[in-house]
């Protein structure tokens, strides 16, 4: 059976692999580390289309304990109109928007609901921004757990609508982001339930490291040049990091230190970005986020400095989009490649073109940008700059002397 325990990212310190998620000694958090067992490129080549391809390589001790709903192993695009309206010649979307629940958040998900029947617990939660709610209710419904959901109120209400379809109970929390995920760490804690990105955040964050196994793999085990990730907690980026490192010790990709990480936040909700322009590892809360991107506006990011001291490890970039940028790649991404994208994934795009005008990515350059939820779960901000359709009565003459 393969080995895992938990790790404290700060002091180092060992724990058996528990539902446990902060370090005793010295409060840091908690991160799973592998005994891995001897896999190579032929390991993963013949199996399912999802992420559970990489069950050697990921926290769940027992086959049976899975909860899937068959995500993950999304369309790598070669975008090539997209990269000759940005100049360059080497430019991929990972479209995560194409996911059961539409977003990347099936992948940490349905690795924390699994480690959560591994535990035997008797029911699971989140703090969400909205796509989070949905990925969790989805696999809670499908593996019968009871789902508790805690939730800013002001969300999209396309998202509302999805955790509620699967039968969640979804607290609409007068309050922010932060707010949520507060309450939602204290009713966790006292009452045994599985809140995913909190208590069981450990086991939680290991599904988005298959973001960087796809994309490894989809590139035929290349390592990438520039990756283009948005930026929320940061837990993300940090993963993507950390899935990286993990194929290069398992000897699967040559030497990863030469790729480039850039953390894409949006103005309004861009502490990260503003501590690595002041070049401090201090993130200073935003208290009132004010953005479209609704998805990335987390005012206090759970691993802010963790991703400073990524960009720094890998030669990267953190930089922001306004709103009126985000709204542009969101159309430019669409028009250009057919992918619609919610504005997180406009704000990875727009951050991508302001650092190609500003030199910071070569042409040549193999660029990963990561598209992570659909547009359909946040129309309301773009149909302000849409055309709006005409009404027409059905008449052919007229309706012909229209249509170019």
């Amino acid at each position: 059976m393969m080995r895992i325990s938990l790790e404290c990212r700060e002091c180092k310190k060992h724990y058996e692999p528990t539902f446990k998620y902060i370090c005793e000694d010295c409060f840091g958090p908690l991160d799973v580390k592998y005994d891995f067992p001897k896999v190579n490129k032929d390991t993963f080549s013949n199996r399912e289309h999802t992420y559970w391809r990489y069950f050697e390589l990921l926290p769940i001790l027992e086959k049976s304990n899975i909860i899937s709903i068959d995500a993950g192993m999304t369309p790598l695009v070669r975008a090539e109109k997209l990269g000759k309206e940005l100049g360059l010649n080497k430019l991929y979307i990972k479209n995560d928007s194409v996911n059961p629940t539409f977003s990347f958040k099936d992948r940490p998900a349905g690795i924390a609901v699994s480690k959560s029947k591994e535990f035997g617990l008797s029911a699971v939660g989140c703090a969400s921004t909205g796509n989070l709610a949905s990925a969790t209710a989805a696999h809670a419904a499908k593996g019968g757990f009871p789902c508790h959901i805690f939730a800013p109120s002001d969300i999209e209400m396309p998202k509302i609508a999805q955790a509620l379809s699967y039968g969640a109970n979804f607290i609409a929390v007068d309050g922010t982001y932060d707010d949520a995920n507060r309450i939602a760490a204290q009713i966790g804690d006292s009452k045994g339930i599985g809140i995913v990105n909190i208590n069981m955040r450990s086991y939680y964050v290991e599904g988005s490291k298959t973001l960087a196994y796809e994309v490894a793999e989809q590139l035929d085990w290349q390592v990438p040049d520039q990756l283009v990730v948005p930026v929320g907690s940061g837990a993300m980026l940090n993963a993507i990091c950390k899935g990286f490192e993990e194929l290069q010790n398992i000897s699967l990709l040559n030497d990863v230190s030469n790729m480039h990480m850039v953390a894409a936040q949006p103005t309004g909700c861009a502490p990260i970005v503003t501590a690595f322009k002041k070049k401090s590892y201090e993130v200073i809360p935003v208290e009132q986020p004010d953005t479209i991107a609704k998805s990335l506006a987390i005012g206090d990011p759970g691993d802010g400095r963790y991703v400073l001291k990524r960009l720094k490890q890998y030669n990267g970039f953190a930089e922001e989009s306004n709103n009126k940028e985000i709204l542009d790649a969101i159309l430019l991404l669409a028009k250009t490649e057919g992918i619609f994208t919610e504005p997180a994934g406009g704000v990875s795009v727009a951050v991508l073109k302001k650092l190609v005008d500003e030199g910071k990515i070569d042409k040549n350059d193999t660029t990963v940008c990561y598209v992570t939820g659909n547009g359909l779960k946040a129309t309301e901000s773009l149909m302000e700059v849409l055309p709006k359709p005409q009404v027409m009565q059905a008449d052919v003459a007229k309706i012909s002397a229209v249509v170019k």
